[in-house]
């Protein structure tokens, strides 16, 4: 059986992330999106639910977010939702938390930078940008067929 687990959040850091390294170096940030959903109910009364969604970063990716990244921020986030179980000290009982590990993310605001001047967000991104390739010299061609992939400019 096919299994598809993607997860695409948009919402405000809850907190400032907390950023560690393992032993061997590799870094891990941890924070949390408030994510709202507003809805009318059927009586027209104006509701809004907040959900809140804990986040680990890995690697530079982890390092660009507890560098740029504060608390009430907007993020975009993608990832996959991972289920975390342990048995609480305390209590002996079995918890679980589900959580997203963090693929990709992308920048919502300039965090003030430039902003006001339509100007960019000089934070590096979370992946490069596509290149676009270069127009084709201009010659003459044959139309009769399909176009084939090295056609198409995407």
């Amino acid at each position: 059986m096919a299994s598809f687990n993607k997860v695409i959040l948009a919402g405000n850091l809850t907190r400032d992330p907390e950023l560690r390294y393992t032993p061997n170096g590799k870094a891990i940030a941890k924070f949390a999106l408030a994510v709202n959903r507003n809805w009318t109910s059927e009586t027209g009364e104006k509701k809004e639910e907040v959900t809140f969604i804990d986040i680990d970063a890995f690697g530079r990716q982890a390092e660009v977010i507890s560098q740029f990244m504060k608390k009430g921020r907007p993020l975009l986030v993608e990832g996959r939702l991972k289920l975390d179980q342990w048995d609480d000290k305390q209590t002996g009982q079995k918890r679980s938390r589900l959580g997203v590990v963090l693929e990709s993310f992308t920048f919502l605001d300039s965090g003030g930078r430039g902003a006001a001047e339509g100007g960019e967000v000089d934070a590096p991104r979370s992946r490069p940008a596509p290149s676009r390739p270069a127009p084709a010299p201009a010659a003459a061609s044959d139309d009769s067929g399909p176009p084939s992939d090295d056609d198409v400019p995407f």
